[in-house]
């Protein structure tokens, strides 16, 4: 898809400028929320597959992991809210109207063979989303393949909650989504203080 390659070329542009745009090295994250998840996570495989730019960390607030649209999440009355399951499926019949390319890696990280050596993941997901239960069997994925992954399910939430800041998930989200990349930083300048002394 078009979006992955520009968001490719976008990255590797990113990683080579680095100290041009932060003044010094500083870790290199992906993140992305809903479509903007799914093209983070897939970001992160395309980079390790390519010897691309190194990724400190992946975001992943309630991605679009996998065309599957029988999870039980898509056919649950009570998460047909501000996405639904007739809205995903027009959103990847626009995106990829060939469903025989829905199962490549590029388009459905869940379906990546091998997940292992990605960067750490943080995901949310939310407990009235058509999209919560591919968000999950994607950390739980990552998990198996050894990926440091930190799942939180926001209960009661819905699609969208993180950018619709009136509602008290949103501000929870960012709470939990800004902690990650302190660490994420403090960790990643621990790192190169070590490299630098030996």
């Amino acid at each position: 898809p078009t979006a992955v390659n520009d968001s490719y070329v976008a990255l590797k542009w990113v990683g080579d400028h680095v100290i041009d745009i932060a003044g010094r090295e500083v870790p290199l994250i992906v993140a992305g929320d809903s479509a903007g998840g799914n093209l983070a996570a897939v970001m992160a495989i395309r980079a390790r597959d390519n010897n691309g730019p190194s990724i400190a960390l992946q975001v992943l607030i309630y991605p679009a992991t996998d065309a599957d649209f029988n999870r039980p999440s898509y056919t649950d009355p009570e998460n047909q809210l501000l996405l639904t399951r007739d809205g995903m499926i027009w959103f990847w019949d626009h995106y990829l109207p060939d469903p025989s390319c829905r199962s490549e890696p590029d388009a459905s990280p869940f379906r990546a063979e091998n997940l292992s050596g990605l960067p750490p993941a943080v995901i949310l997901t939310a407990e009235h989303d058509v999209l919560r239960d591919e968000g999950e069997a994607y950390s739980s994925r990552l998990q198996e393949a050894n990926v440091p992954t930190d799942l939180q399910r926001y209960t009661g939430q819905m699609h969208g909650f993180f950018t619709l800041l009136m509602l008290h998930g949103s501000e929870l989200g960012f709470q939990q989504v800004v902690k990650a990349i302190k660490a994420c930083i403090v960790r990643t300048a621990k790192a190169q203080s070590t490299s630098n002394k030996i």
